[in-house]
């Protein structure tokens, strides 16, 4: 007999993106924002001092999530601060999913939420997107505890509009999760559903617009009675006090994030039109990534020649996947350095 639970040995984990060690190489391939944080992120690193770190933090976080409450327009109870989006995944697996509480979700998607379903224990409803990547009406009777939607989704980068979700939240009985990790590019977002819907979460990251994801912070937003809920399942203290400064500090410098999330959709857009140019089949993207399809040659091939040249792109081997590289928008010299290989390795 093992050491471990069944399905933890059966479980094939999370694969995260490769992480290289020289920082000369050319990082395109994890979704990192190109930029740094706001300056008073790091005003606020240096103003930490030696009170903060020998004393256990805020557990609920509330200088945080009085910023957060005032950005969203709603109020700071229906805020609830986790250590990283995935935190909040993880916290909404253990509090509605189990053997007889199914979870659903369109695929391809993040494929972290079949980990999170392998370690609960609980069934797993997939419904396929079509080709266009539009909500699969499948979806709403699927009849689970919790459906997640990752809007924009990853790895697509399309975008479903907030009244398509609201329809959505309507129909089903249980729990909806949007998984707005990458929605700071989108120019729209679902938080007005939670004052319209008791039964939804959006789930936020401040890895991404904010260029915080060394950090590992984001937060949940849900009605009152949902947060309270969640918040039985997180740990008494699940982010630090540094953490929560130097977040809060992120979220209310609203010009730096404007002017950083629109230099990435700036350059997102030149880095479309560019690979579109060299006959990439590229998916209309709302995030800081895009997803470009190569049959010939194949996406394989041209993420491994990119990786001899230290050009660290994404590949999915996987059904529906396998024929397309996932690209993170980077700096105006990473986006040349990538396009310039790529004009060499692509047939004339």
């Amino acid at each position: 007999m093992g050491y471990f639970r069944e399905n933890i040995e059966k479980l094939a984990g999370y694969e995260p993106g490769f992480q290289p060690s020289d920082t000369e190489v050319v990082k395109l391939n994890t979704n990192e924002n190109p930029y740094p944080p706001s300056p008073m992120v790091l005003d606020a690193l240096a103003a930490v001092g030696p009170e903060q770190l020998r004393r256990y933090p805020d557990p609920s976080g509330t200088m945080f999530r009085r910023a957060a409450a005032e950005l969203n327009g709603v109020d700071h109870d229906c805020v609830m601060c986790c250590n990283g989006g995935d935190e909040g995944l993880s916290i909404a697996f253990r509090s509605f999913c189990d053997r007889d509480r199914p979870v659903a979700y369109p695929v391809p998607t993040y494929s972290l939420y079949r980990v999170l379903a392998g370690l609960q224990g609980c069934r797993v409803i997939e419904v396929p997107f079509d080709d266009e990547f539009n909500l699969p009406p499948r979806l709403a009777t699927a009849a689970a505890a919790l459906v997640i939607l990752c809007n924009p989704n990853a790895p697509s980068g399309t975008f479903i509009s907030p009244a398509e979700i609201a329809s959505l939240a309507a129909e089903i009985s249980g729990v909806l999760l949007v998984d707005e990790a990458y929605v700071d590019f989108a120019g729209q977002n679902c938080a007005s559903l939670i004052n319209q819907f008791e039964n939804v979460i959006i789930l936020r990251s401040m890895s991404k617009g904010y260029a915080l994801a060394g950090l590992r912070f984001g937060y949940m937003m849900a009605s009152p009675k949902l947060i309270n809920g969640l918040a039985k399942v997180k740990d008494s203290y699940n982010v630090g006090a540094v953490s929560l400064a130097l977040a809060t500090a992120a979220i209310r410098d609203r010009s730096y994030f404007e002017e950083n999330v629109e230099k990435v959709r700036k350059y997102r857009d030149e880095l479309t039109r560019r690979l579109e140019e060299l006959k990439f089949k590229v998916t209309a993207s709302r995030t800081n990534f895009i997803l470009a399809e190569s049959k010939s040659p194949p996406a394989r091939h041209l993420y491994e020649t990119l990786a001899e040249r230290r050009i660290y792109v994404r590949y999915f081997d996987e059904p529906g996947l396998d024929d397309k590289l996932r690209i993170s928008v980077g700096t105006e010299h990473q986006n040349r350095a990538l396009l310039a290989a790529l004009e060499e390795i692509m047939p004339r």
